[in-house]
């Protein structure tokens, strides 16, 4: 068999319907649109939810349950492996790792996890290290500070 002989099933591919082209399509003139209004226009339509101007019932209904969203921190995310950018001894801290670009921001603080090895003794000052970063950190002979 070669590439040339490849087809696919058959009845598996359909050929696609033209609209608009004639009456004797049966489909022709308006091509399925009907006639004017806002779902006949280019481009027209409604986008989802929307009840043509009346409030919508999304907006009616009451926000119910707890989202996370307005109370949760954001942490910036470091792994342990990206430290190795800095030298042995340094002090690593939000304002280290802005200046490295290795965050861009750094939102309710810095978050150090323990993705990858660390080879370098560096002093890491952060909101919040994980379990295992901590122990990677330390077994390397650095320190870990909780700011």
């Amino acid at each position: 068999m070669k590439l040339h002989e490849l087809s696919p099933k058959e009845g598996s591919v359909k050929e696609r319907f033209r609209k608009g082209r004639g009456a004797g399509s049966g489909n022709g003139k308006t091509a399925g649109k009907g006639h004017k209004g806002q779902n006949a226009r280019s481009g027209g339509g409604v986008r989802p939810g929307f009840e043509g101007g009346q409030l919508p019932l999304y907006r009616k209904l009451p926000k119910r349950g707890f989202n996370n969203f307005r109370f949760g921190k954001v942490y910036a995310i470091v792994n342990v492996q990206t430290l190795n950018k800095f030298n042995d001894g340094d002090t690593v801290d939000a304002a280290a790792l802005l200046a490295a670009g290795i965050i861009n921001t750094i939102g309710d603080g810095i978050k150090v996890l323990g993705e990858g090895e660390i080879t370098k003794k560096l002093t890491v000052k952060a909101a919040v290290f994980s379990a295992s970063a901590k122990e990677k950190i330390e077994a390397v002979g650095g320190k870990t500070e909780v700011v």
